[in-house]
């Protein structure tokens, strides 16, 4: 736990950084426990089962008839596998990943997105839906309208499609995927997001929504129903109505319809602001370990700006190591 607050900008003062240590080193040794050798550094041993054959896999090697780590991060085992996987690496992409990017270029029948891999992905018109809902071939109407669909910088989600010669594929053909408005993405390191069943979240009590990206794009946002009628208002527009709406301005009764309410917006950040604040302790972010921590800001009478401060994030850290101990002892 420590050697993942390296870096970070906490300005602590002497009792702060005693409590954080000392809740840290509780929270080291309740994983220790449960997970003996879990974590490793380059030319650590891993103690293997030679009897039942072993697979070396990556960050791992053989040095005088022992297997030891290449690299730091966590011992994983797949029934013969084992391997090493490395911590603070760049994403990984998977089959099947759900990620949050940006539109970095409109390239002719594809978008070129920002997903925090090593290269930009790719998403081809034909991997969308088009706005009419109909299954039809692409025509050259189509991609000249590709802008009123995503342009750049605009935030979307997607699904890893797969790898094929022109690089990584991406796929929208859900309405839960597409362009993301009236939020704000935030960046953490990929191996803090682990991949679960659900990562889509309608956090219903504070009227937003919450995608965990697997590539440590985080996206916290007004909630919005996936209807037809809504994808339809967001993307099927007459390429004239889109230029004729920017030329005019809205009225003010447009733009008090388009504004997000004030509490929404405090939800908003104050939502944002736990994820960093999991992401400055280096913790697993998760929507329950989220929402703790919104309700204890809130339980605090904190304002949204004083979750970032010294003092709250020590304490989070507190609750969570006084959490761990507890469910320690009931199991």
């Amino acid at each position: 736990m420590e050697r993942r607050l390296r870096g970070t900008q906490l300005s602590l003062n002497q009792t702060q950084k005693v409590r954080l240590q000392r809740a840290l080193q509780q929270l080291e040794s309740l994983s220790s426990k449960v997970n003996f050798n879990a974590s490793v550094t380059v030319a650590d041993s891993i103690p293997v089962n030679y009897e039942d054959g072993v697979l070396k896999g990556h960050g791992t090697s053989e040095l005088n008839g022992e297997v030891v780590a290449t690299v730091c991060g966590v011992v994983e085992r797949v029934n013969k596998l084992v391997y090493v996987r490395a911590l603070r690496a760049r994403y990984k992409p998977e089959v099947g990943d759900i990620i949050v990017g940006r539109v970095v270029e409109v390239a002719p029948k594809r978008w070129r997105i920002e997903i925090n891999y090593s290269q930009d992905a790719v998403l081809m018109l034909s991997s969308m839906n088009l706005p009419d809902g109909i299954q039809r071939r692409r025509t050259a109407v189509d991609e000249l309208n590709m802008r009123s669909i995503f342009e750049e910088n605009d935030v979307v989600c997607a699904e890893v499609r797969g790898f094929q010669h022109d690089g990584l594929h991406l796929q929208a053909r859900s309405q839960k995927y597409g362009k993301l408005k009236r939020g704000q993405m935030l960046t953490i390191p990929p191996y803090l997001v682990k991949r679960r069943k659900q990562h889509f979240h309608h956090l219903d009590q504070y009227g937003i929504d919450l995608i965990l990206g697997c590539n440590g794009f985080i996206w916290v946002g007004e909630h919005v129903k996936a209807t037809d009628d809504v994808l339809e208002e967001q993307v099927s527009k007459p390429e004239e109505q889109n230029t004729k709406s920017d030329r005019n301005p809205a009225s003010l009764e447009d733009q008090e319809q388009n504004s997000i309410p004030l509490e929404t917006r405090r939800s908003i950040c104050r939502t944002a602001n736990a994820v960093r604040v999991l992401s400055t302790l280096g913790f697993i972010v998760t929507v329950e370990l989220i929402l703790e921590i919104v309700n204890l800001s809130s339980s605090l009478n904190l304002d949204v700006h004083e979750m970032l401060g010294s003092e709250f994030c020590v304490l989070v850290a507190e609750r969570e190591a006084e959490r761990r101990t507890l469910n320690k002892k009931k199991g």
